[in-house]
This record gives C-alpha cells, structure tokens and sequence, in this order.
C-alpha cells in the first residue's frame, strides 16, 4: 500500500487538522466529510491534554470476512477485507519509555516500558492490550518508545467487526514508524497484535482479524502455515455495492462450548485420517473415506468437515471473482458460503441461546436491493453480512434500521489502507 503523506499539525489552527479529499476519501469512502471534524477535535484535545500539538495522525481500520466461516483455525483460508470504520489517533513521540493514551470519557491509560510484566488484574484491558503489543516487539528484538496519543474510535463495538484489533494494529503501527523507521511487514504487526489478544488481554483469536486489519483492502490469507501465512491481494472494484453489518442481538456469554465444539469437531475427523488439523488431510481422501466414518464420528463433525473443505474453495472462488470484476459470481459465491454456514457449519443458532441470527437473515433475503447475505464471523449470536446494490442502499439501510434499530446497523465501504500513519497534505 502506498504510504499515505506525513502531517505537520500546528497549536494555533486546529481547524485545518485535515487530510486532503482524497486521504479522506480512501479512508472513509462517503462517510468522508461526516468525519473530517474528528481530526481537529483529537489535535485539539491533545494540545489540551498533553500540553502539546500531535506529531501526526494515525488510523486502524475495522474489518469484514467476506468468505472463509470457521476455516482459519485449521489452517484453511479466508477472503477478508478492512472497512472503512477506524480507530482514530492523534499522536506523538516523547523521550521517556513511557505510553499515554486517552480516549474520550475513558481514564487515561498509561503503561511504562520499563515494566512489561503480565499481570492477572489487566486482563481484558486496554492497558493489556498496549504491554503485549509493546513486549512482543522487544521479545522480538525490534524498538519501542514512549508517545502520547488522543484516540476516538467509531469501530462499533460487538459488531463483529473487530474494535480489540484495531486498537492493537494502531499501536503496532505507531512503533513500526516511531521506532522501526515504517519498515516492518504487515503480518509482523499482526501478530504483535495477535499475542497481545491471546496472552495479555486472555481472549483466544486467530490470525485473521489482525492480518485483514494491517493489509487493508481485500487479501485471501492462507493458513497453511500459522508462521508464514500466504496472502493474495485483490483489488476491489464493485463500485456499485454497499457492505452493511447489521447486529441481530444475543449473548455471546454463554457460547464457549459452541464456539469450541467447531474447530474440536473438525480437528476430530482430521485425527480420524492421521492428520493433527483438517488442513492436513487432502480433500480426496476426506470425501473417500467419509462413509466408512460414519457411525464412528459424529454426524455433524463431518458436515463440519464438509464445509471447510468446501469453504476453502469458495474462498478461491471468491478472490478470483474480485480480481475478475465478475459481480455475479461473487455474490453467488457468498451466498453459497452463507448456506453452508447454516446447513453444514451449523454456527446461525445455539441449542442454549437464540434464533435471531437465523431470523434475521431469513427476514433480509427478500428485501429488494439485498444481493448477498450470510453470518458474519464467529455466528451463534451477533451480526450478519449484506452486500446490498448501491442505488437500492438508501431504502435498505433505512427498512433495516426500522427493523434492527438505527444504533444496530452499520453501512460500510471496502478501505484500501490498512492501519497507517496518516497526514493533511498530498506531499510526502
């Protein structure tokens, strides 16, 4: 991705902290203008707060799966994209080894260099979040200093689209350039971002929301291998489609053991065919072998392995649809992804919790404008995935509003940058 241009922000005319029109429009895509008063607030507030202008801008978008349901954990691929949602930051380096971050109406959250230890009482904090990062970094022998920062983020949080990864690539991405001079690769950041999820803050991902998140635009990402993965740019020209989340309601807190069953159930059938993961077993040899595992593996274990297999082609399918501009195909193909989902992945209900996923999705399929649809993410509860016809997305977003509730719906763009530094002038 092409860097976007350094800022030079002064104390004295806050009103011009703005990129220009087009920075905007690649971050925001039509929701530009709506968003420019964010960047003179944040410099404002950092002036206020710090006692000082920032240094320069920083954003970390939010992201979408667009196909790949459940396939990450066994090493299966997915076509994922960064939207344009962000978390916003003014920023600035300071001398000492220490890291201050305020947010609006949050306590300033502050975290010393010096003392990186994991501790118990963090988990699930934002200050858990900034150590991992940092440590991964120094236990990885790259730099990290002190900075200051004033954050707002309009990634919606519970709505599928990754707020926790988008405030950790932020601050991988502002160590990469304050530190490491911009120099280190998106997937490095990533999984600075990952460990800082998985071991600091105690919340088990993949590798998928991190990666989408640092790469920006659309990538099929492969995880062959969990190290190294493979990615694939594509770029996105269905200029006449609109992305809309839309979150169902639920409670994710007592779906654990649903979650787990998915990738416990597949990795069941791989052992089953002398492989530790389903990546491992080539698709022949599942299909040869299914019936003779019948009866000896559960049924839905192997209608779970069905749709990674499958999935994984459909992810293909799909990365090739979007290099071609072929709209059909990829529409079709999403909507293949989002039946599997529910006939063979199962994920759209628990036998603990609810049905809305389900019942939003059957009440989304007939609207007039609605092209594409399928469960966005983990599933059980939570939010859906519409690709919706752009000169029919007025009329949509204003049925689903009135059906999920305006503060329920979010209506997004594809972004091309991933989590970058960012400026208010074209030159660089």
């Amino acid at each position: 991705m092409e860097k976007l241009p350094m800022a030079t922000i002064s104390t004295e005319n806050f009103e011009n902290c703005v990129p220009s029109a087009r920075v905007m429009r690649a971050l925001y895509g039509d929701a530009a203008a709506a968003s420019a008063p964010r960047f003179s607030k944040l410099a404002k507030r950092h002036s206020e707060t710090f006692g000082s202008a920032p240094d320069a801008f920083f954003s970390s978008p939010g992201r979408i799966e667009i196909v790949g349901n459940h396939t990450d954990h066994n090493a299966g691929k997915v076509l994922a994209a960064a939207v344009t949602v962000d978390t916003l930051g003014a920023v600035a380096p300071r001398d000492d080894s220490v890291i201050e971050v305020k947010s609006e109406n949050y306590p300033m959250l502050r975290v010393s260099l010096d003392d990186l230890a994991f501790r118990q009482s963090e988990l699930g904090t934002s200050v858990a979040l900034i150590k991992g990062v940092a440590e991964y970094f120094v236990r990885a022998g790259k730099r990290a200093g002190g900075f200051t920062a004033c954050m707002d983020s309009c990634v919606p949080k519970g709505s599928g689209v990754s707020s926790s990864s988008s405030f950790e690539l932020i601050i991988a991405e502002i160590l990469n350039h304050y530190y490491n001079d911009g120099a280190l690769d998106p997937i490095f950041k990533a999984k600075a971002s990952q460990y800082a999820e998985n071991v600091y803050f105690g919340k088990p991902s993949g590798l998928m929301d991190q990666s989408a998140i640092a790469l920006g635009g659309v990538n099929m990402i492969d995880f062959r291998s969990f190290d190294n993965p493979v990615v694939e740019k594509a770029v996105w020209r269905f200029e006449d489609l609109e992305i809309f989340v839309v979150a169902t309601g639920g409670d994710h807190s007592d779906l654990t053991d649903d979650y787990a069953a998915i990738p416990a159930e597949m990795k069941t059938v791989a052992e089953a065919l002398g492989g530790k993961l389903l990546r491992d077993i080539e698709p022949g040899k599942f299909y040869a072998a299914e019936d003779g595992l019948r009866g000896k593996i559960a049924p839905r274990a192997l209608l779970r392995a069905e749709h990674f297999f499958e999935e994984n082609v459909r992810v293909e399918r799909a990365l090739k649809a979007v290099g071609d501009c072929d709209e059909g195909t990829f529409l079709s193909v999403v909507n293949e992804s989002g039946r599997s989902s529910a006939e063979k992945l199962q994920n759209l209900y628990s036998v603990h919790g609810d049905h809305l996923i389900e019942e939003a999705l059957a009440k989304v399929a007939p609207v007039d404008g609605v092209l594409a649809s399928r469960v966005h993410g983990g599933g059980f509860a939570g939010t859906i995935l519409l690709f919706v016809a752009k000169d029919r997305s007025d009329a949509v977003n204003e049925w689903l509003k009135s059906e999920f509730g305006k503060d329920n719906v979010f209506r997004l763009l594809i972004r091309e940058p991933g989590a970058c530094r960012i400026a208010l002038t074209e030159e660089v």
